[in-house]
């Protein structure tokens, strides 16, 4: 048995019975010392106390039998990642999936059990969890600290308590936090659903809750961020709480994320980047980083790989719509911009009822459509006139645009493309988040004029049309990708399927740099 006599200080008025006799002996863990009380081995003021929770008094005099535990734990081999050790303490890397000591639902495989196998000395220290002054959740990877032998173990406990202990976290969340933050809410076992914490007020059970963060990369349509979250404090579950509570769970959450959220990953994207300590016995500084298991590193590049989009631009007869169409036959979806602008044309459309109130029905078809041949001749004669049109049909394209893109995300589409002849000049590049990969299609201006010709076009609607568009070199050079249409039909099947390689090796390109990018963070 284990004698353990204290007189209650100030300091710890109020306080529990268990936590104030943890905190005098925190060699031996509080679930044993709340057996302990239990079963009638503490006095208070000589007097049997059985209640864990019972508050002390001032001056009141504690004396507890603590029975002798040692450890009945096995050593089991299994994986282990030390990354420094000496006689004192290690260092460790613990991998997602593995439960840091045992307990009711996790008896073996545990870290602590392959850490006895590699280091015996574990076992002179009593308990279930020796050596182990800090923890991770089980699907929580990264850095862990452990103590060799009691003395350092008391003292790693104290820097932990103190906050002398630098701990530094990755995570992947939803959503676009500022660029650094904080939450201070208190945590607290749930009310109401027994494996979960929560936000709750102090007078109601929780305790202080300290969590800052920096975000150091997201996805271009902000969806997911990659934060570099530092706790200042310890509490069970503390960064999961408070990402959720700040309105970004992370991502594969299983108690604190939406369904959405939950499924983004396979796991809680959370790991243990940082640790820096001063060695309890020699003092060193030291400082440990370790960069993120692949599953995360995966979870942010698919978070980046959303669906390509695809703005193709060209001038009047250069053949977009034709090159789009063998994307169509492909099964990839397409939009033109000129389909969405031909319905507001059309009978009841938005363009016939502006039309209406303008002139009356003197530039309507028998059926009710826009005369586009008596409509153009006006609006040549009047550029005030044109302006106000563009006002009128431009947010409906665009807005029809956004829905495409959306739409097509949802479904789970890789790849969809857009016809709009006029992106460039109408300055639509800022409006949308992925910004599209930007296609060109280019043809010379006779080539261009005889293909007009063939449909009707006169050359004075040619021109002036054309004179509504930016030069086609100007236009080109704004171009991600230019595809050359100077030959014939045939040639432009051959045309489409290079531009899809050319498309698929850029997306690849793109994914090797963000890689890049998120492997120099760390």
């Amino acid at each position: 048995m284990k004698r353990i006599e204290i007189s209650i200080a100030p300091e710890a008025v109020g306080q529990r019975l268990d936590l104030v006799l943890r905190n005098n002996v925190s060699q031996i863990s509080r679930a044993v010392l709340q057996r302990a009380i239990s079963s009638g081995h503490c006095l208070m003021d000589g007097r049997v106390e059985r209640r864990p929770d019972a508050k002390v008094r001032l001056g009141q005099r504690i004396v507890a039998e603590i029975p002798e535990t040692g450890t009945d734990l096995t050593p089991e081999y299994g994986a282990l990642d030390v990354l420094w050790h000496d006689d004192h303490l290690l260092v460790c890397n613990k991998p997602a999936g593995l439960t840091v000591h045992p307990c009711p639902s996790c008896p073996d495989n545990t870290l602590v059990q392959r850490l006895l196998a590699r280091f015996p000395s574990l076992a002179d220290m009593e308990g279930m969890r020796p050596g182990i002054v800090h923890r991770l959740d089980k699907d929580t990877s990264g850095l862990l600290t452990v103590a060799l032998d009691k003395n350092t173990r008391l003292a790693l406990a104290g820097a932990f308590s103190g906050r002398l202990v630098h701990k530094e976290y990755l995570a992947l969340v939803s959503g676009f936090p500022a660029e650094e933050g904080e939450c201070r809410a208190p945590v607290g076992r749930h009310p109401a659903v027994k494996v979960r914490m929560a936000v709750v007020p102090e007078e109601k059970g929780g305790r202080t809750a300290h969590t800052s963060w920096r975000r150091l990369w997201s996805t271009p349509d902000r969806h997911v961020s990659l934060l570099a979250v530092r706790i200042y404090t310890g509490r069970t579950h503390q960064i999961r709480v408070h990402m959720a509570h700040s309105g970004h769970p992370l991502l594969g959450d299983a108690l604190y994320a939406s369904k959405n959220v939950r499924a983004a990953a396979p796991r809680q994207m959370l790991h243990a980047w940082q640790l820096a300590f001063a060695h309890p016995m020699t003092g060193e500084a030291l400082h440990f980083s370790y960069p993120p298991p692949e599953d995360m590193q995966k979870t942010a590049l698919n978070a980046y790989r959303r669906m390509e989009r695809v703005v193709v631009v060209g001038n009047p007869g250069s053949g977009k719509t034709a090159l789009l169409a063998h994307f169509a036959c492909k099964g990839f979806a397409v939009f033109s911009a000129d389909g969405v602008t031909a319905k507001l044309y059309a009978p009841g459309g938005e363009v016939v009822q502006w039309i209406t109130r303008r002139f009356g029905g003197r530039m309507l078809t028998p059926d009710g459509a826009v005369d586009k041949t008596a409509l153009f001749e006006v609006l040549c004669a009047e550029p005030d006139l044109y302006r106000e049109l563009e006002a009128l049909v431009h947010p409906s394209v665009r807005q029809a645009l956004e829905d495409f893109w959306r739409e097509r995300e949802r479904a789970g589409d890789s790849l969809a493309l857009a016809e709009v002849p006029l992106y460039l000049e109408c300055g639509w590049g800022k409006f949308f988040t992925p910004v599209p990969l930007l296609v060109g299609v280019h043809c010379s201006l006779s080539a261009r004029l005889c293909r007009l010709a063939t449909r009707g076009w006169t050359e004075a609607k040619a021109a002036a049309l054309e004179a509504r568009q930016w030069p086609q070199e100007r236009k080109m050079a704004a171009c991600d990708l230019v595809v050359d249409n100077g030959g014939s039909e045939d040639a432009l099947g051959n045309l489409a399927e290079d531009m899809f390689e050319r498309i698929a090796r850029r997306i690849e390109e793109r994914l090797c740099l963000e890689r890049e990018k998120l492997e120099a963070l760390w």
